[in-house]
């Protein structure tokens, strides 16, 4: 009855991902905390199935050229370090006889969730704003610093989807719309889906080296997952996109107030 259930969770989740391309992290790590994982197997088992889903993704974008490597390569220099020096330095320690990570995973968890939903609200007027040049003067020096800013916000990224496995879908996605306001939205996401494939491969294999991954859980997930990602893909078109993305936001803010509250 188990493997029934995280199979129908993984179905869930891969559905929602192809309908509104949002919904990784942000839904996974809260039903297996719900289902009464640990946070860190949580974690770190949707890092592993977030890399493996996102691949096929990063190579159809990438066979339809809508990758930019050389901002995949420079928010991989900021995000990759951060996350090996996070599990390195920092969580193993954490895990070792105390509950203190486990509240850190759950709080950052929390806050990454309401920080999701917030982008989900302002994204569309983050990418308006900043291709129109509003304002004017911050535009220019985002736009003169390209490159720092890439590689800090891949420090962002590393650092948010190791603690919480949320961040490398909407949210990266939207702050690279911003700094590259005059490349096509599709490249953005694309390059934004190529580099969390590396991203949460390391981060989760920082988990799996510390005993934090599931792999029958892993497994099921995506034999869930995979078919309705597709099937979710192919009806996005004839679903009203308002209604859900509205839903999901509803249910985004409502998890991360209730895990950073806890």
């Amino acid at each position: 009855m188990e493997f029934i259930l995280h199979v129908l969770a993984g179905a869930g989740v891969g559905f929602t991902i192809g309908l509104t391309g949002v919904g990784g992290g942000s839904l996974m790590t809260p039903i297996l905390l719900l289902f009464q994982y640990p946070a860190p197997v949580a974690i770190g088992t949707d890092l592993l199935y977030a890399a493996i889903t996102k691949a096929s993704g990063a190579v159809s974008h990438h066979r339809a050229t809508n990758v930019d490597w050389k901002i995949v390569g420079l928010l991989a220099l900021g995000s990759i370090p951060i996350s090996l020096l996070l599990h390195i330095c920092f969580l193993d320690a954490r895990f070792e006889g105390s509950n203190e990570g486990e509240r850190l995973l759950t709080y950052s968890l929390g806050i990454m969730l309401i920080v999701t939903a917030i982008i989900l609200i302002l994204r569309n007027k983050l990418r308006k704003g900043a291709i129109e040049d509003r304002p004017a003067l911050i535009m220019k020096a985002i736009h003169h610093h390209r490159g720092p800013m890439t590689w800090l916000m891949g420090v962002v990224l590393g650092f948010c989807v190791t603690l919480s496995s949320v961040g490398a879908g909407a949210f990266g996605a939207a702050i690279l719309l911003v700094i590259y306001s005059q490349t096509p939205a599709v490249r953005i996401i694309g390059t934004d889906i190529a580099h969390a494939v590396p991203l949460t491969f390391v981060a989760g294999m920082g988990y799996f080296f510390s005993g934090y991954v599931d792999l029958a859980l892993l497994a099921s997930l995506l034999l869930g997952s995979l078919p309705t990602i597709h099937l979710g893909s192919k009806l996005a078109a004839r679903v009203q996109d308002k209604t859900l993305q509205r839903l999901l936001i509803l249910l985004l803010l409502g998890l991360g107030g209730y895990y950073s509250l806890s």
